[in-house]
């Protein structure tokens, strides 16, 4: 049954990838929503948006202005016609502020909630969260509503606040939390358009600027691409599927130990020759309380390049002191088509990309 979906944050990453796979899948009309301060940015990003999205976009999509700190977003927005809502704008820095995690991704969504009570049609409410948003806790966690212990930083924490606001109103709204992992790539090739921590933080493995290992070389990290993230979306969209919490991530058994990640990167590094010439070794494990003695001396060297190189990484860094495993029998259950990129494969491929690109600074030669 055709309807009308809105994607906020539609020009990001993962927003204009869904527009894209939903164009193709369905035959909705797309509201997407961008963040614009003028008329002549509006007009870029829909230009912009046009030139990826393609014909297919034609009569079908239309550009709003909205900013999420305001409270009258999507002002221009009829809600009698909304059937679904995709709400993918965040900040997803791990260093960001609490007052603009707060603004942005707690008050943000509170304000969408808000716009959803008055869709008297609408059929799905779906917030793109993250796993992080179980915060400091341990061993297993369920695809459900989180009960954290403490966060690492303020954007997990926010992402948590916002799950809570929506999940408070899933008795009137149709609900659903789809928690991402993290993303390194943009498909199985390797394919790097968006750089984040992981990427960040084997480029200063890479270059010696960091011989330290943060973190218990036995702790899973959930690593995925968007190809993967946005076929999950996009199923967990479909009318059929019920409302809940999913975690759009790879099962436990494609959940690799931080430990084999580092050798699958060094393997990778070794096949470089300037990185042999500068012999360096893999980066030394070391417990949490000498790396946050680590991270208190640089607070002194804030030109140094040892404290450059420690802030991209301590915001995050608390995490991999925390084992944790997603459970994904949900995800598995609603999307029959589940197929998870294997991790060593897509890390050897990530990292092989990274060193010849030397982390986008070069073009990747095409045949």
């Amino acid at each position: 049954m055709r309807g009308t979906t809105v994607i906020t944050g539609a020009d990001g990453y993962l927003g204009r990838r869904l527009a894209a796979a939903l164009l193709d899948d369905g035959d909705d009309e797309l509201i997407l929503a961008v963040r614009a301060a003028s008329a002549a940015e509006l007009a870029d990003k829909q230009q912009r948006l046009a030139r990826e999205l393609g014909p297919d976009a034609v009569g079908r999509t239309r550009c709003v202005a909205v900013d999420v700190r305001h409270d009258d977003l999507l002002a221009d927005v009829d809600p009698g016609v909304v059937t679904r809502i995709v709400h993918a704008a965040a900040v997803t820095r791990f260093n960001v502020e609490r007052d603009l995690a707060d603004a942005v991704n707690v008050a943000g969504t509170v304000r969408l909630r808000d716009f959803a009570d008055r869709c008297a049609h609408l059929r799905r409410f779906a917030l793109l969260s993250t796993l992080y948003a179980a915060g400091s806790r341990q061993g297993d966690i369920a695809e459900e509503p989180s009960v954290p212990t403490g966060f690492v930083n303020h954007y997990e924490w926010s992402k948590w606040a916002a799950e809570e606001h929506l999940l408070d109103a899933a008795d009137r709204l149709p609900v659903s939390v789809l928690r991402l992992p993290t993303i390194i790539a943009d498909d199985d090739s390797g394919r790097v358009t968006q750089y984040n921590v992981f990427h960040n933080t084997l480029k200063l493995f890479h270059y010696g600027l960091l011989s330290l290992l943060p973190g218990d070389e036995r702790t899973p990290l959930s690593l995925a691409t968007a190809a993967f993230t946005v076929s999950a979306v996009t199923r967990l969209l479909d009318p059929a599927v019920a409302d809940g919490v999913y975690h759009v991530c790879p099962g436990p058994e494609r959940t690799p130990a931080l430990g084999e990640l580092v050798d699958t990167a060094f393997t990778v590094f070794a096949r470089d020759a300037g990185f042999r010439r500068r012999g360096l070794l893999r980066p030394v494990p070391c417990d949490r309380e000498s790396f946050d003695d680590l991270l208190q001396a640089a607070t002194g060297l804030s030109a140094g390049p040892l404290h450059q190189s420690l802030a991209s990484v301590s915001p995050f860094a608390a995490q991999l002191y925390l084992p944790k495993t997603f459970r994904n029998e949900a995800l598995r259950a609603a999307w029959p088509g589940y197929a998870a990129p294997d991790p060593h494969a897509l890390t050897e491929a990530v990292c092989t990309r990274l060193v010849a690109s030397k982390w986008g600074r070069r073009p990747e030669e095409t045949s």
